[in-house]
């Protein structure tokens, strides 16, 4: 009994972060742009985030996931995962969350850096490109392009939309998130129970960015975008059709376009040759 007592009063040993290694740190840049930095490089990476519920930083597991993920890139540079301002107005226009970004970054690192947008962070990117090139080094553009796919918008504004609304809202982006169909339609109720234990509390920001995202289009300013850039597509990613990213890499002067063909939206991000073609396109740089 005096072992167990002694034992329950002994204070509990903190759990080692294994990321530790790669001094992970937190911050915010101007307008409150939240970001999450790591790796031991002196360079630094900006990887404007793919699209989430909040603005904020992911936590536990979801800080995890992301922290593995970037670190192959962290061997090599400072990476600086960045996402959206908190209290977007409603009708903010992506040219205007571009001028946030250009005003954080350059606030931040006094001249150009090389970018990587995922996602919705690279319908951020690629705005930004045409609008302040001079932010860039080098632009890398993962399951994004020149537009939304159609499927990608109209899941997107059916969930921000039912989330604004109070309504169950999670199981709109099933078809987006899996590459089989089959599998969306069997994951879909499921995420529909899961909704009330997920849904943001407070969506008015991420609905006015979902808006934003839903009207943007520089397909006719592509020719305008001198940034050196590398688009990596997946070839069954039904949220990013590579058709959308092949038209981005023929309007942009100097880009190239590297497709896996068996990947859906997320499995491109996962793929394991995916930080070796970012770093060997940046490594050119």
């Amino acid at each position: 009994m005096a072992d167990t007592a002694a034992q329950q009063a002994a204070p509990k040993k903190e759990k080692k972060d294994k990321f530790a290694h790669l001094n992970v740190e937190e911050g915010t840049l101007k307008h409150g742009l939240p970001y999450r930095a790591l790796g031991t490089g002196t360079e630094p990476l900006v990887v404007l985030r793919w699209f989430t519920d909040n603005h904020t930083n992911p936590e536990g597991w979801e800080r995890n996931v992301e922290l593995k993920q970037l670190a192959p890139l962290a061997e090599r540079y400072r990476v600086y995962a960045v996402n959206r301002a908190p209290g977007m107005a409603p009708g903010t226009t992506m040219e205007q969350i571009a001028e946030q970004h250009a005003e954080a970054l350059t606030e931040k690192f006094g001249g150009p850096v090389h970018v990587l947008g995922t996602s919705s962070g690279g319908s951020v990117a690629m705005q930004l490109a045409a609008d302040h090139p001079q932010v860039f080094k080098r632009m890398v553009l993962a399951m994004a392009g020149h537009t939304m796919g159609d499927e990608a918008r109209d899941a997107q504004l059916k969930y921000a939309e039912a989330s604004e609304a109070g309504r169950r809202a999670l199981h709109h982006t099933a078809r987006i998130s899996f590459k089989s169909a089959a599998l969306a339609k069997v994951v879909a109720p499921l995420m529909w129970l899961a909704d009330p234990f997920v849904r943001p509390k407070e969506p008015a920001d991420m609905v006015a960015f979902v808006r934003a995202e839903a009207a943007f289009d520089v397909q006719d300013r592509l020719g305008e975008i001198r940034v050196p850039t590398l688009v990596i597509a997946g070839g069954q990613d039904r949220a990013c059709p590579v058709e959308v990213c092949r038209r981005t890499v023929d309007g942009l002067p100097e880009a190239e376009l590297v497709v896996y063909e068996k990947a859906g939206h997320i499995g491109t991000f996962n793929n394991p040759q995916f930080p070796k073609d970012v770093l060997a396109f940046l490594d050119r740089g």
